[in-house]
């Protein structure tokens, strides 16, 4: 529900009707959405839902549209842009995300243990702020990853009540996670938590990694489960620099006190909480969206309004002016006159050709 209401809300809000296409895997929860606003507003049907697969979704990219928002993969958003490319439709990409903790010398560990291990595993890490890299410096290094180690091993995914997390939700993901997995281990990664074994259809054990290559899988691609790699970084800044290379873009958290703010604004990310995870989302007021293989534009806030709207340039001359500056018929002596008024106003010559 959350999702999608960031788009369709702003969208109404901003004065638009809205065509609704839910995931083809959870098109009930797009029916229900439309008919609860129904019956709550009335009036003309504003809000509509239609149901389908990828074939629905290049339909309504070339059915005339004025604006087409997507949450989804860097795939589907460059297939989607591409449909849309073919009538100049605007679109707006909230994709995937591969986001990164900085943990800094000064940082309370408890909360940063306690906060990435709920960043990278709430929902079994499938939520595309999750976090799924932690960097953090070597002075705290060792202390932070006790903390997180001793806390990683308490949590259990289940069905039942005393489960802390549920099931991976689509089959193929499950063949993601493992293949992330088999990937660091070939390469020479350690689980100081879960292993091998992780994954159990439909459920995946935490799993914390360490001693992982830059260029493995896990560190590159959305994994999209509760799996968190931890890796030493020298200070703050190379934390930032590691940080900074992977292309996606979506949100980061900043673990830290005195130069909590400068680290923030050095990643590389559309959002960052400083002190906390994932935070950013539930402000409504803040802009939420990625830059690189995260996508672009903004939904929520004073942005979420605009990016549903279409700025328009009116002027309006209050008063005649003596002569004519949009005239052939000016006379020779107003430049000049214009030129002095300009350099008086401004202090410099301008040059009026």
């Amino acid at each position: 529900m959350f999702t999608p209401l960031g788009s369709i809300a702003y969208a109404l809000a901003a004065g638009n009707a809205v065509v609704f296409k839910p995931s083809e895997l959870t098109p009930a929860v797009g029916c229900f959405l439309a008919d609860t606003f129904a019956e709550a507003v009335g009036g003309p049907p504003v809000l509509q839902v239609v149901t389908g697969d990828g074939t629905t979704g290049n339909a309504l990219c070339l059915a005339g549209v004025d604006k087409v928002a997507l949450t989804g993969s860097p795939a589907t958003g460059r297939k989607v842009m591409a449909a849309c490319a073919e009538r100049l439709t605007p679109v707006v990409l909230e994709l995937g995300g591969k986001d990164a903790m900085v943990v800094d010398t000064d940082a309370d560990l408890d909360a940063a243990a306690s906060q990435a291990l709920w960043g990278g595993m709430a929902n079994a890490g499938q939520t595309c702020l999750a976090v799924e890299r932690v960097y953090v410096v070597d002075e705290v290094y060792d202390r932070f990853l006790a903390k997180l180690v001793e806390r990683a091993r308490r949590i259990r995914p289940g069905g039942g009540p005393d489960a802390d997390f549920g099931p991976i939700t689509l089959p193929r993901q499950l063949e993601t996670i493992r293949r992330h997995l088999d990937d660091a281990f070939a390469r020479g990664a350690r689980a100081l938590v879960g292993g091998p074994d992780a994954v159990r259809p439909p459920y995946v054990d935490p799993v914390v990694l360490v001693d992982v290559p830059a260029d493995a899988l896990v560190m590159r691609e959305e994994t999209f489960g509760p799996v968190l790699p931890v890796t030493r970084a020298r200070d703050a800044d190379h934390a930032v620099a590691l940080a900074n290379v992977n292309p996606y873009g979506l949100g980061a958290a900043v673990f830290a006190g005195r130069r909590a703010e400068p680290i923030a604004r050095a990643l590389r990310s559309g959002m960052a909480s400083i002190n906390s995870v994932l935070t950013y989302a539930g402000v409504p007021s803040l802009p939420l969206g990625g830059v690189g293989e995260s996508g672009f534009g903004r939904i929520h806030g004073p942005d979420g309004l605009r990016e549903f709207a279409r700025p328009k340039a009116i002027t309006r001359q209050r008063f005649p002016l003596p002569f004519g500056m949009q005239s052939f018929d000016r006379p020779r002596f107003v430049l000049p006159a214009v030129r002095q008024v300009m350099r008086l106003r401004h202090g410099r010559q301008p040059s009026l050709r």
